[in-house]
């Protein structure tokens, strides 16, 4: 039986419509999202028959096999529910809507919205190749960070828990946006659904020993 399984996707494919394209959302999570999941099953199996096998010649190819589409999974899966409709989504967090903590909690990592707005744009727009721009909660310092991914598991804090992830890869807006990467990320803050970052956000934070370092 397979491990992992495709999530449904939380609205229908024309729901981000105008700032992603029904076609975009149809082919980026039925055939790509797909083929991560896929990957991530089928790597697991090539595991269990070289532990069965005692044959390793291959463990260290299978293992980045497994990172690489467990984590694309992992990212994408998050990247789903961090989007809504353009009419009730976007905008700044405020404590208004409900999202009082984490709105401050941005205030206090970054000094204000607009700076960490500014920071993760850019870190999603000028990702190297194919990757990620990443909001995580870094379980140390108990502060917000911003990351850059590469593909979908390097350069990233060990023990960071993502709540907000921006699609940098090709496949996320070329059809739409063409090359240019940087609107698409412009536009994906019309879409941010504060509802689920404040939520993942709480959860994050509430796991205070999801490091058990040493004193």
């Amino acid at each position: 039986m397979p491990v992992y399984t495709l999530p449904d996707l939380p609205y229908d494919y024309a729901a981000l419509a105008p700032v992603i394209s029904p076609e975009i959302i149809e082919l980026h999570h039925d055939k790509h999202h797909a083929a991560y999941v896929k990957g991530a099953n089928d790597t697991l199996e090539q595991l269990a028959e070289a532990r069965d096998r005692e044959t390793w010649g291959s463990i260290n190819g299978l293992e980045k096999n497994l990172a690489f589409h467990l984590s694309g999974h992992i990212l994408h899966s998050i990247y789903w529910q961090n989007m809504t409709g353009p009419k009730e989504g976007g905008g700044e967090p405020l404590a208004a809507d409900g999202v009082g903590e984490l709105a401050e909690a941005i205030r206090e990592s970054f000094g204000s919205f607009a700076a960490f707005k500014a920071q993760l744009s850019k870190a999603a727009a000028t990702t190297q190749g194919s990757g990620w721009g990443v909001l995580a909660h870094e379980p140390l310092s108990g502060r917000l960070i911003v990351e850059q991914v590469y593909d979908h598991q390097g350069n990233v804090g060990q023990g960071s828990v993502p709540i907000l992830v921006f699609d940098a890869w090709e496949h996320a807006f070329y059809l739409q946006y063409r090359n240019q990467k940087v609107d698409f990320v412009d536009a994906m803050w019309e879409v941010v659904n504060w509802q689920d970052v404040a939520r993942r956000y709480e959860a994050a934070r509430s796991r205070a020993d999801v490091l058990l370092l040493a004193p």
